[in-house]
């Protein structure tokens, strides 16, 4: 199959709407994390600094899932450029490439998905015990 510069574009508006979603959760957990020192701060709960060293862990994943989101577009924008001046052999490596970055990006939103739900369901458990 020939690499044309049609196909690394389709990764464009992909990762676009990736980065979107990405930012949401950033921003749901930055607010949560405020609310949460608030609280911290009144009360001096060692359940909310609990809660609050997991939202950091959830915070440095959605880090690393925005960088290899970036670094996969990055890659998809040299592709182009090497495609354009006719250096197949290195369009295709940097592609692989970019292709795996991306899927790195989503291993790491689905495990930040599922320590989401695990810290949701605790926080029902608790409400209905």
């Amino acid at each position: 199959m020939e690499l044309t510069l049609s196909i690394p574009a389709l990764l464009f508006p992909a990762i676009s709407l990736t980065m979107l979603a990405y930012n949401a959760r950033y921003l749901a957990i930055a607010a949560l994390i405020r609310q949460l020192h608030q609280k911290y701060q009144e009360t001096e709960s060692g359940a909310i600094a609990l809660q609050v060293k997991k939202l950091r862990k959830r915070l440095t994943i959605i880090k690393n899932m925005q960088a290899t989101a970036i670094f996969s577009f990055l890659l998809a924008v040299i592709t182009m450029s090497l495609i354009y001046i006719e250096q197949r052999f290195w369009a295709n490596l940097v592609f692989g490439i970019s292709l795996l970055a991306l899927m790195v990006s989503l291993v790491l939103s689905f495990i930040e998905v599922q320590l989401s739900t695990k810290a949701l369901s605790i926080q029902l458990e608790d409400m209905e015990g």
